[in-house]
């Protein structure tokens, strides 16, 4: 087996798409954070347990990254012509390392919500782990069978807000579910036009994403519906009361979210290569949002900012 640096382990796992995962994590204890200081029925959010959590969905990601590509490269997804840069595709690690590297990183993902859960004492935070646990072993299943954007909504939006609240408050606050429109449809438009970019060679290997199924125009109508209605959303959330006011400080990287619309339109002039980036750019896009409304969040809580509530 040949010997690998930390750099090159480290880059195998994508990290450039851990701001999926750790975003919502983090928004969510913003907010829960946020709730504590404006109302005195709020409980206290746990730091530490808030923490641990996003180091544990971070581990997960990351295995789930790495058994993904593994699945990918066996299924003949990824080749030398659509993904050349991929460690198992060029050749810089060897399939039964990358598998059980995968496997580690989830049992060391395992290994920290075991810790939360003796830590909390609460039985939801199990329910929730394991349901994250088995969507993440499936993905590359589900993901092959149109499945994919509905797996990267739950995981990456629904259960984290869920176990986040549990973690640090000690119950699932639903109050927070606000948080899963945006955060939930920007993170899944890093999958969905990365599927929509590579339908060809997908096509090719045998498989069938969401994307293919419903063709490269639907495809564009929904990327745009993506990374546009976060914005929409938060003016919504706001002006009902479920976010701050300086929530709105969002609409600062509404005209990126409008050139990357615009841009997914390439797709049907030029094909995959004419949305290649795509997917990277939606990731930086979820991350610059959720900063945003998480700087909102911490200075209306230290503000004393409550909801508009108008209605």
């Amino acid at each position: 087996m040949a010997k690998h640096s930390l750099k090159e382990w480290y880059l195998a796992t994508r990290p450039w798409s851990f701001t999926a995962s750790a975003m919502p994590v983090a928004t969510t204890a913003t907010y829960l954070f946020w709730a504590s200081r404006i109302s005195e029925a709020a409980p206290e959010v746990n730091l530490l347990c808030s923490l641990l959590a996003l180091v544990g969905i971070i581990l997960f990601h990351a295995g789930g990254n790495v058994l993904s590509d593994y699945h990918d490269f066996r299924k003949g997804v990824d080749t030398p012509e659509n993904a050349m840069m991929l460690p198992l595709v060029n050749g810089s690690f060897k399939p039964a390392e990358f598998k059980w590297y995968g496997i580690l990183l989830l049992l060391f993902g395992c290994a920290v919500g075991l810790a939360l859960l003796l830590l909390t004492q609460n039985i939801q935070l199990l329910y929730v782990g394991l349901a994250g646990g088995v969507l993440t072993l499936l993905y590359s299943f589900l993901k092959y069978h149109s499945l994919g954007d509905v797996v990267i909504l739950l995981n990456y939006a629904v259960l984290p807000i869920m176990g986040t609240s549990i973690v640090a408050i000690g119950q699932i606050d639903w109050s927070a579910m606000v948080l899963v429109v945006p955060l939930g449809l920007i993170t899944d438009s890093i999958l969905h036009i990365n599927n929509a970019r590579d339908a060809v060679s997908d096509r090719a290997a045998g498989i069938r994403t969401f994307a293919m199924r419903i063709g490269p125009k639907a495809s564009v109508v929904i990327y745009k519906a993506e990374v546009l209605l976060p914005f929409v959303w938060v003016l919504v959330a706001v002006l009902m009361g479920w976010l701050p006011a300086l929530s709105l400080i969002v609409v600062a990287v509404f005209g990126v979210a409008l050139g990357m619309a615009r841009h997914s339109g390439k797709l049907l002039s030029e094909g995959g290569a004419g949305v290649a980036t795509l997917d990277q750019q939606s990731a930086a896009l979820q991350a610059k949002f959720s900063l945003l409304l998480i700087v909102a969040l911490v200075v209306s809580a230290f503000a004393g900012w409550g909801g508009l509530n108008i209605f």
